[in-house]
């Protein structure tokens, strides 16, 4: 089955082991950033680094257009055929938002507010990360659309790290 893993770091281990997905995005800010796992092809792990702040003015590493540009070659090129895990440090925010961004590509325009409910269906812990989703909108040409399905998702339950979740792609259309 062709998915998406949205994962916290912690977990990630044991979702290569038991998963043996194809392709790997971390999500973390520059000092915490991993190195490839042993035995994962380091061409199918894309390393981000960036902080997790909604606003550009925060922190040192703010999510920037360059990074959805990175994220969206990297994910193009995956097949899905194979799993993709896509984690953060608590696969809470900048992960959420990461796979929010990769299914909106997958999909047609208009399918953003389906593509978050799914989202929030599956994980009562996500709360993508807005500026992520706002320069995805603006780097996939949503007109708002992204960011006003994340705005209508509600808010979160608060978790110090969220447990992974499933998005199957066949659930979205794809």
């Amino acid at each position: 089955m062709s998915l998406i893993l949205v994962s916290p770091l912690s977990a990630v281990p044991d979702l290569l082991r038991a998963y043996r997905p194809s392709h790997l995005v971390t999500l973390l800010s520059p000092e915490f950033m991993i190195e490839t796992p042993d035995g994962f092809p380091p061409q199918r792990h894309l390393r981000l680094g960036l902080n997790d702040v909604s606003d550009p003015s925060l922190g040192s590493s703010p999510p920037v257009e360059d990074h959805i540009a990175a994220l969206l070659e990297f994910t193009r090129g995956w097949d899905g055929r194979h799993p993709m895990v896509v984690h953060c440090w608590a696969g809470v925010s900048r992960s959420m938002a990461a796979a929010f961004t990769v299914l909106c590509d997958r999909s047609k325009p208009g399918a953003e507010l389906c593509i978050a409910r799914e989202i929030r269906a599956r994980a009562a812990h996500a709360a993508p990360n807005r500026l992520i989703v706002r320069l995805a909108d603006e780097f996939l040409d949503r007109s708002g659309k992204m960011v006003e399905a994340v705005e209508q998702m509600g808010p979160s339950i608060l978790v110090e790290e969220g447990a992974p979740v499933e998005f199957p792609l066949d659930v979205f259309g794809l």
